[in-house]
């Protein structure tokens, strides 16, 4: 059997490609359940002399495609998240986020390079980071866990426990959904408030940034990790290790 191996830059843009996926594929699920609920409704509330076998057949297809996404986005998941190793990772690169590491964007244009106050919209949306060595340059990226959220709101808005681990009102948690796992793609208004939150499309959890990440709508257990903060010469850097568990429930 050949196995494959990846650098650090082909891994980031497999795990980017995989966030995309993963989010498409959970929002296009969500949309087709919707549909068959709305069928079903329509079904049912009509009479049955009126039920053409032409809408039978509709939500039958449905129904099929909705199962097939689901089996696609989970071998999406599956398959994208396993990591295929050869010795090509330098040594702490799977290592959690230290005191004293600095920050880098994980995707985009702006892959690799330094994150910057100044980088940060104020009210959102959030970046995706690793956390970076600064005495080696290795990026702490085999390990899909250390992949951070950062994301700058009005301090005001912060509670007491959050504002301290802020600066200036950034703040950072784990970019992993405490449900099953799942990247946390979206930065949306919450579906119980009129505020954003931290989204993960996989299960529809939510989580309120300016309260600790607790979570505030759908299935997620607890909190996301959060990642304290420093800021020198207009740089992020890492003030201490994640407090709270990392990653999802763990089955069994």
């Amino acid at each position: 059997m050949r196995v494959f191996a990846f650098n650090q830059r082909e891994q980031s843009h497999i795990d980017a490609l995989r966030r995309k996926i993963s989010a498409f594929f959970s929002a296009e699920f969500q949309r087709l359940l919707a549909d068959m609920s709305s069928a079903s409704f329509n079904t049912s509330s009509s009479s049955s002399d009126n039920t053409s076998e032409s809408e039978a057949d509709a939500c039958t297809e449905k129904t099929r495609r909705a199962l097939l996404i689901g089996a696609l986005a989970t071998t999406t998941c599956l398959v994208c998240s396993t990591r295929v190793h050869a010795g090509e990772d330098p040594p702490g690169s799977d290592e959690r986020p230290q005191k004293g590491d600095v920050l880098v964007f994980s995707e985009g244009d702006q892959e690799g390079k330094l994150i910057a106050a100044a980088d940060l919209s104020a009210g959102g949306p959030p970046v995706h980071a690793w956390p970076k060595d600064p005495k080696t340059s290795v990026v702490r990226s085999a390990s899909r866990l250390n992949e951070i959220l950062i994301i700058r709101l009005d301090p005001a808005e912060l509670d007491e426990q959050t504002k301290a681990r802020a600066v200036d009102g950034i703040i950072a948690y784990s970019a992993i959904c405490s449900h099953a796992g799942c990247p946390v793609t979206a930065w949306t208004k919450s579906d119980v408030g009129d505020q954003e939150v931290f989204k993960c499309m996989c299960h529809n959890s939510e989580y309120d940034p300016r309260a600790g990440a607790q979570v505030v709508f759908g299935p997620a257990p607890r909190r996301l990790a959060a990642l304290p903060l420093a800021l020198a010469d207009g740089s992020l850097s890492v003030a201490g290790n994640f407090i709270g568990k990392v990653g999802g429930v763990q089955p069994g």
